[in-house]
């Protein structure tokens, strides 16, 4: 019975969903050209589960390249008011378009010019009297069998909103790159999806050596270059061996003169690389499981194109190998 029972409750709000999309019009582009012409930022405003909606609104906005935040009706009237700019477009949410604390708020609004655009149930509500666009969110019936708690009305709302911000995404060309200048806390899992080359160290900043080339010449481009490791190359650009900071220092316990001896004769043969179409993710993959912090990256011909160091990926101080 239970089973029985959410699959209605996903059946309703699904009705709700479809009821929604069938009445999209002329208004929603109205909506989204009103919020494209704005030289402000969107104000969301609602009390109650429409207020919660209206916050995550907000949220999905900002992260998408729209200038938003949620605004509370009754703070606004006791001060917060001061945070709408004349530019601001405001979007107003309430089902029944009747909520008191709205209302009140938008006699102020509408006097200080500001463009509301509403998103109600209630089609001839004072909130759709009072708004410049109307944007219906109405659906057949709650899911709440007693047909008082938000539910299909509040997933409508949220799907209007991220509706809204999606179309706006799309209009203003926002990318990819644009979304993880935003979340640069989820910057970490954002890198890991590119490929290697594209974090890479190219050119001139790869530490590299020729085998012939002595062990002081090989400790100077460690402590040049920084990254812990040199690698040893033929006159083609394949990768011979890689030089450590842990190999100098077991040639200098293994040899009385280190300065005689050359870099390959110190080198680790044949060191783990990495092919150049893999992802950053296979990188770190790799590295964790072999406890290194540095990989070649190679052509399909061998050849050296680059080396991807673990602070490429992540910054210093941000990996734990894991046992």
């Amino acid at each position: 019975m239970s089973i029985d029972d959410a699959k209605e409750v996903l059946r309703i709000e699904e009705q709700g969903l479809a009821a929604i999309r069938e009445r999209i019009g002329g208004e929603f582009i109205q909506a989204i050209d009103t919020i494209l012409a704005c030289p402000g930022r969107v104000v969301i405003t609602g009390i109650g589960k429409s207020g919660i909606i209206g916050q995550k609104i907000a949220a999905t906005m900002n992260s998408t390249g729209t200038p938003s935040f949620f605004l509370h009706p009754v703070e606004a009237m006791h001060g917060d008011l001061g945070m709408v700019m004349a530019g601001d477009v405001v979007v107003a949410i309430s089902y029944s378009g009747e909520t008191p604390e709205l209302n009140g708020l938008l006699i102020t609004l509408k006097k200080r010019g500001n463009p509301i655009i509403a998103m109600t149930g209630g089609k001839t509500s004072s909130l759709a009297v009072a708004a410049d666009v109307v944007l219906d969110i109405g659906v057949p019936r709650e899911a709440c069998p007693l047909g008082l708690a938000p539910t299909a009305s509040t997933t409508g709302t949220l799907a209007m909103g991220d509706a809204l911000s999606v179309v706006l995404l799309n209009r203003k060309k926002f990318q990819a790159e644009d979304f993880r200048h935003n979340h640069p806390g989820g910057s970490l899992g954002q890198r890991l999806k590119v490929r290697v080359t594209e974090v890479m160290l190219a050119g001139s900043d790869i530490p590299a050596i020729f085998p012939e080339a002595s062990a002081t010449d090989a400790v100077g481009v460690l402590n040049d270059k920084n990254m812990g490791v040199v690698l040893v190359v033929d006159r083609e650009n394949r990768v011979l061996g890689i030089v450590t900071d842990g190999d100098v220092r077991r040639a200098i316990v293994n040899s009385r003169d280190i300065s005689r001896l050359s870099a390959a004769e110190f080198m680790t043969v044949k060191p783990i690389c990495i092919d150049s179409t893999r992802l950053a993710a296979d990188a770190l993959s790799i590295m964790q499981s072999h406890e290194i912090t540095a990989l070649p990256i190679i052509e399909e011909d061998g050849r050296l194109l680059g080396l991807l160091h673990l602070h490429n990926l992540l910054g210093k101080g941000e990996f734990r190998f894991l046992v």
